[in-house]
């Protein structure tokens, strides 16, 4: 699985160098986490991307679309001829995500704080259709102080939507620099539990044997489970990982992408 993981780096370094700068951190931070859910939870169809009963994979944090992009394209929903067309005019791989251009998305996000609210009524909807179908969502730290999340948080905890997991990508920094310093989101797993959710705390997010265990422990919750990943912004690619905030989008040559 580790191997997959630095084929999935490769491939989310080589979009945004060809395009010459893009949200390289965050994609980074969560790659471990894509990794585990595809190959070891989601349920999908390649060939029935819209299957109705499907698992649902919501990253609201959208502009780490390049991670997306490089797993669903490794696992065949698309060429990768795609990937070189990263953020260029006619893309389908847009610099969030959009679930009208690219097989394999399955909600349209990017502004922060609103893809939660979206995987709440996905997972209500699947209850009523009857479906057995799990739906994750990711989210940012940053995003967190946003009041829609909490809004989300507490409808999901009220309606017992054990069907619901949501990642969060605890890296510690946001655009204009850490979270504690512009809205400390802290003390985090209290405030998850206060709303009524299970919560698991992942101490290396960036460890697939970790985040298997917790996905096990999620899926075994009878009321939505949050899991807090705490991961390293950049991790794995070490020009990226030394940059720290300033690597939330950023440029990378030729050079680096190539070697």
């Amino acid at each position: 699985m580790n191997d997959f993981c630095k084929c999935i780096r490769k491939d989310i370094v080589f979009q945004i160098g060809n395009f010459g700068v893009g949200h390289l951190g965050g994609s980074l931070s969560i790659t471990e986490l894509l990794v585990v859910l595809y190959k070891n939870y989601i349920r999908f169809d390649v060939k029935n991307p819209k299957k109705p009963d499907r698992d649902r994979l919501i990253v609201s944090k959208g502009h780490s679309g390049p991670a997306i992009y490089a797993i669903l394209c490794n696992l065949g929903f698309f060429g990768r001829e795609w990937l070189k067309t990263l953020n260029k005019p006619g893309t389908n791989l847009p610099s969030h995500c959009d679930m009208n251009k690219t097989p394999g998305i399955d909600m349209t996000t990017g502004s922060l704080g609103q893809g939660l609210s979206c995987a709440v009524g996905i997972a209500i909807a699947a209850k009523l259709c009857k479906y057995d179908s799990k739906i994750y969502a990711i989210v940012g730290d940053g995003e967190l102080q946003e009041g829609q999340i909490w809004e989300a948080a507490m409808f999901a905890a009220h309606q017992k939507l054990d069907n619901l997991i949501l990642f969060i990508d605890y890296n510690k920094m946001q655009i204009d620099g850490m979270v504690s310093e512009i809205c400390n989101i802290e003390p985090l797993a209290k405030k998850w539990l206060a709303f009524g959710w299970e919560t698991i705390e992942v101490t290396n997010g960036n460890s697939c044997s970790e985040i298997n265990d917790a996905i096990k422990k999620a899926n075994e919750k009878t009321s939505p489970c949050a899991v807090i990943l705490n991961t390293i912004k950049g991790f794995g690619v070490s020009f990226a990982r030394d940059l720290g905030i300033d690597n939330h989008s950023m440029s990378v040559s030729r050079e680096q992408y190539e070697n």
